[in-house]
């Protein structure tokens, strides 16, 4: 809606302020492309889940969890607004640059999270809705309100929220939560930490003029290789245990081996190679993504694929 310069002006001497923010500044406060990863983890945990699910509550379920997870990035940029603005990487961002104010953000992420949950709730069951609203809570409250500025493990700990997702797609699928979604967790979870850091390495700068305690600004970056390292040795092993449990077939064990593989070497690459411009540790981070999306994606083929064979009666 177009809106008079008058008007403009009547309301801002009336003390009222007429919000400017556009729609691509409110559908940035939901983090898009961390709503993304959320969204493709539970839909692959409501994909491999067994049973048959009504394909219009599997779309509402990966909707509502969609609207949740964006929900919880507009609180978490409500709350960060302060420190956001200290940080190249965020300072842009809609809360900080002034484009939205920190309460339309607030009020946004709220009414999202009621809405979220209500439906998931309402819609498919109660045990998905509950996890919801958990994770909600988790990464606002505990990882954004206490973690993420008190502790160098914030992410360690804050990292269980960004790993729900898939349990949260089973418990729609299933109404329970089962070892497999527990084992995509912990997959989830152990990668979290090393995807950060790696990041963190190479914007430790940010995050002291923050007064952010990542680990390299606290424990130094030798410590954070490191441990960089040793959290990669955990990651490939558990990356590969859906095989090991028996709910994927050896052509998905194979290829999650080699995916950790890569990743042991490129936190070996990190943890060695001492570049200026931190290239391995840039490689690395890069190389987190495209193993977090790929494991995922192998395992939804492999169990799409172990699924059309046995109806072909094979």
């Amino acid at each position: 809606m177009v809106v008079s310069k008058s008007v403009k002006e009547s309301l801002k001497d009336t003390g009222v302020r007429l919000s400017e923010a556009t729609a691509s500044d409110f559908f940035a406060l939901l983090k898009p492309r961390v709503m993304a990863l959320a969204v493709f983890t539970a839909f692959v945990g409501l994909m491999v889940a067994p049973g048959a699910m009504n394909p219009v509550i599997a779309v509402i379920a990966i909707g509502a969890i969609a609207v949740g997870a964006g929900a919880a990035g507009a609180l978490n940029m409500w709350y960060d607004a302060d420190i956001d603005a200290l940080m190249s990487r965020t300072s842009k961002r809609p809360v900080p640059s002034g484009r939205v104010t920190a309460g339309e953000a607030l009020g946004f992420g709220l009414v999202l999270s009621a809405l979220s949950v209500m439906t998931l709730g309402v819609l498919v069951g109660w045990l998905a809705a509950s996890l919801l609203a958990f994770t909600i809570f988790f990464y606002v409250v505990i990882y954004t309100m206490w973690l993420k500025r008190s502790t160098p493990q914030n992410i360690v700990i804050g990292g269980a929220a960004g790993a729900l997702p898939p349990m949260i797609g089973w418990a729609a699928a299933t109404g329970a939560i089962g070892i497999e979604s527990l084992i995509l967790f912990l997959i989830i979870f152990l990668w979290t930490p090393p995807h950060f850091w790696a990041l963190a390495l190479f914007k430790a700068g940010d995050y002291a003029a923050a007064g952010i305690p990542m680990m390299p600004n606290v424990a130094g970056q030798a410590s954070t290789r490191r441990q960089i390292f040793a959290y990669s040795l955990l990651l490939a092993p558990i990356g590969v245990l859906p095989w090991a449990f028996g709910f994927t077939s050896g052509v998905y064990g194979i290829v999650s081996a080699a995916l950790g593989a890569g990743f042991i070497w490129h936190a070996w690459n990190a943890l060695v190679i001492l570049d200026k411009e931190m290239k391995p540790a840039k490689a690395l981070f890069a190389y987190s993504i495209f193993y977090l999306f790929a494991i995922f994606a192998v395992l939804l083929a492999d169990t799409i694929a172990i699924r059309a064979f046995m109806s072909a009666g094979g």
